[in-house]
């Protein structure tokens, strides 16, 4: 598992005073970059080779200006070219939201899935949930 401290800022608030439902794929993403690592240590976009297929997020309970939120990810799954990763939004020691990605180790150039190398599949399979 990672985990990631979000500090809410002032703008990511909505008119009904609750973190913007907007902002939780925004804090999953920063939550998945140690993953993305894993296939691009240099993060560069010339040898980017991971695209998103599917995310999805259930909203729980409000989460709200003032505490900060732990975002806890974990690999839910590994196919032969994909992996899901679970993710979790927690403030205040309560579950505000959660929910699933599924990334593909993508060829932009022939515009297909590759399979995830094996080295990069034993470091995946270390967070396990």
């Amino acid at each position: 598992m990672f985990t990631k401290t979000i500090t809410p800022r002032f703008g990511d608030v909505d008119g009904l005073r609750h973190i913007n439902n907007t902002r939780l794929p925004i804090w999953f993403e920063l939550g998945r970059d140690p993953f993305f690592r894993y296939f691009n240590p240099e993060m560069s976009f010339d040898n980017w080779n991971l695209i998103m297929a599917h995310i999805d997020v259930d909203f729980l309970v409000p989460m709200l200006l003032g505490a900060d939120v732990e975002i806890r990810t974990f690999v839910a799954k590994i196919g032969t070219t994909s992996f899901t990763v679970h993710q979790e939004a927690w403030q205040n020691g309560q579950l505000g939201a959660k929910g699933d990605a599924v990334v593909v180790h993508y060829d932009f150039r022939n515009r297909k899935p590759l399979p995830i190398p094996d080295d990069v599949r034993a470091r995946l399979q270390e967070h396990f949930a």
